[in-house]
């Protein structure tokens, strides 16, 4: 089996990893099978036809048999040399721990930011790409709130409910990872061209996909597993019954993570897939206190300390008795838009109750 390393590769073993990655016709799976077989891929690289055929087709172990297609590789070497740019294998320390509990863990990664991001832990938030208003800011405090808490937000980088959930949780106090099904010099949907860019700086985004692979829609469910497989659980927002986030749920629940789904109206098309969740199973949350309660997270103490002295002043000027948000805005003298935001994230991590007649209440 390969060696695990807490170093660096050497640039001959990063090529040869990276020369079988971009071997045609060399899936994951005979990828795992060759490394299990023979070792690491130089050892792949110096077996002869006859061995690699026990393990791959014919034309593949030819394609190995003749070494490393330099001409392939040469275009991922040079994005490497960007100090933001990365490539994780299965024999890097910093792999994530959690992708080796799949049945199927990519052979490697491409990842664009902070690596180190990649063994944090994490929540995966999922939903529909026509999210409504309140499936949108539901996501983005959620994933904030969660971030606070401590846990790195792990989403697609899609439309809808993945930009929601990435930019509240770039708003806390982890961050967040996008798992993408394209290559990493292709940024998919073009519109979170500014999203990616913000990720980068604060977060990761990630691959299995070479560069250059285009948005195929079989890529899609692939990279799924991945958003899943990171993550202690799976949060879905919004969902029609027909939705690539049912396939990640699923596979959030083969994978032996915790299944959670916000409830919606029954009316909603979006919320369906929910309902669907739930009856099969899936935690009903309101709240991230409920997740965070059903994973038995400990918020860092540095969590802890990071609460903003406007959420301190926030609750102590509620008191226990129900009040209007004019009273609010008078005894904390904060504006109306940034109480509104405040409460509605206080609300979502059970602090904070919305009564009849526009009132507020500390539940807490």
């Amino acid at each position: 089996m390969y060696v695990i390393h807490n170093t660096p590769l050497h640039p001959d073993e990063r090529n040869a990893w990276l020369g079988l990655a971009l071997t045609s016709g060399l899936s994951g799976k005979s990828y795992r099978a060759l490394l299990t077989a023979l070792g690491g891929p130089e050892q792949i690289y110096a077996a002869t036809v006859s061995t690699l055929k026990l393990h791959v087709p014919v034309a593949v172990a030819q394609q190995i048999s003749q070494g490393i297609d330099l001409s392939r590789i040469t275009p991922t070497l040079d994005w490497l040399d960007n100090p933001d740019n990365h490539l994780i294998t299965l024999a890097d320390a910093d792999y994530p721990q959690r992708l080796l509990e799949i049945t199927d863990p990519p052979p490697l990664l491409y990842v664009k930011g902070h690596r180190e991001l990649l063994n944090q832990p994490g929540l995966a938030i999922v939903g529909s790409r026509n999210t409504t208003p309140q499936g949108a800011l539901n996501a983005e405090n959620f994933a904030h709130s969660l971030a606070n808490a401590g846990l790195t937000i792990v989403s697609g980088l899609a439309l809808g409910v993945d930009t929601a959930a990435h930019n509240g949780a770039l708003k806390g106090m982890a961050s967040t990872i996008a798992v993408v099904g394209t290559g990493l010099d292709i940024i998919y949907p073009a519109r979170n061209k500014a999203l990616a860019h913000r990720i980068v700086e604060q977060g990761a985004i990630i691959s299995e996909f070479p560069l250059s692979t285009p948005s195929i829609a079989s890529n899609f469910p692939r990279r799924n597993r991945i958003i899943s497989g990171m993550s202690l659980g799976c949060l879905v927002v919004e969902a029609a019954l027909q939705s690539g986030s049912l396939i990640t749920a699923r596979l959030a629940s083969e994978q032996g993570r915790e299944v959670f789904a916000i409830p919606g109206s029954i009316h909603s098309p979006v919320a369906r897939g929910c309902h669907h969740l739930i009856k099969q199973g899936a935690k009903l949350v309101e709240s991230a206190q409920d997740i965070l309660d059903e994973l038995r997270w400990q918020t860092p103490a540095t969590g802890q300390q990071a609460a903003t002295a406007e959420d301190d002043a926030l609750l102590t000027a509620m008191g226990f008795d129900p009040l209007h948000l004019d009273t609010l805005i008078a005894r904390s003298g904060l504006t109306a838009e940034t109480l509104s935001a405040m409460l509605l994230e206080r609300e979502l991590m059970g602090q904070v109750a919305t009564l009849p007649g526009g009132l507020y209440q500390r539940i807490v």
